[in-house]
């Protein structure tokens, strides 16, 4: 499993999640706690916003505590809106194309979790995107897919419910080759002015996912494991909930996939006698 952090509010430097706290997120990439795994070593990346519309960004497939160029970087980017993610490989090999975050226009997309039976199922994914979503994709993930389907899906006019329709799509699909589904995931995406974040899971294992203020009123993180041990601080988010930070604060709500489309039936058939 992935780590990540995320944060929305007043300017900050890069490093108050990143490097500073006393586990941040270079510190969960070797040791984190409230993961299967403690490693995160696959790469790492970060994007952020600034004064254009679409967001800067870096990622690096070397383990994110050996990466100096990182620490230099967030200790000198100020930004109001920026995702952090360190991998755990789980789908996708090592390499830079496959660190999150993924971006296409002013989106960002990063994603803590994996998709059962990706293997089987990649092909008709792939079958829904049209041409602009499909050439825009560069890695082997999982996690990169899943965004762009919920881009084609709506996600720049109504992002949650684009994003419960990829997942339900998704599980549909599973459910329709396979026999079974299981998704699992914490996700956090942005178009550079709200942010939003997705915990949830088909059984009982949803990834971690923690909200706080942090920095100026109005100002907040959302992180895979606290930055700190001050535990009165840190709000776990349920299982099955949807959190968005705009210029009104936090506001959550909840999040069930939603199935909208039928699965692609030729390129069903083509993977079930492939």
């Amino acid at each position: 499993m992935c780590r990540w952090a995320a944060y929305r509010g007043e300017p900050i430097f890069l490093e108050e999640l990143v490097t500073s706290p006393a586990h941040s997120l270079i510190e969960q990439s070797h040791c984190a706690t409230r993961a299967k795994t403690a490693t995160n070593a696959d790469g790492f990346g970060i994007a952020w916003y600034g004064d254009r519309p679409e967001p800067g960004r870096f990622r690096d497939v070397l383990p994110a505590w050996s990466d100096c160029n990182l620490k230099s970087l967030a200790r000198q980017i100020r930004s109001p809106l920026f995702l952090a993610h360190v991998r755990a490989a789980t789908h996708g090999a090592t390499r830079r194309d496959n660190c999150h975050p993924f971006v296409h226009g002013s989106w960002s997309f990063m994603h803590n979790g994996q998709i059962d039976h990706f293997d089987r199922i990649r092909r008709p994914m792939e079958a829904m995107l049209d041409d602009e979503h499909f050439h825009a994709r560069v890695g082997t993930t999982d996690s990169e897919l899943l965004f762009l389907l919920a881009l084609q899906f709506g996600l720049r006019e109504r992002p949650i419910a684009a994003m419960a329709e990829a997942v339900g799509f998704v599980e549909q699909i599973s459910l329709h080759l396979t026999g079974h589904a299981r998704v699992r995931m914490t996700a956090a995406f942005s178009d550079g002015s709200t942010l939003y974040a997705v915990r949830y899971s088909t059984d009982e294992h949803a990834p971690t996912l923690y909200a706080a203020p942090m920095g100026p009123k109005g100002s907040y993180c959302l992180v895979s494991e606290p930055l700190n041990d001050e535990t009165d601080t840190w709000v776990e988010i349920p299982a099955g909930s949807a959190v968005i930070l705009s210029d009104k604060g936090l506001d959550a709500a909840e999040f069930q996939p939603v199935v909208e489309r039928a699965p692609p039936q030729d390129a069903a058939l083509q993977v079930m006698v492939g």
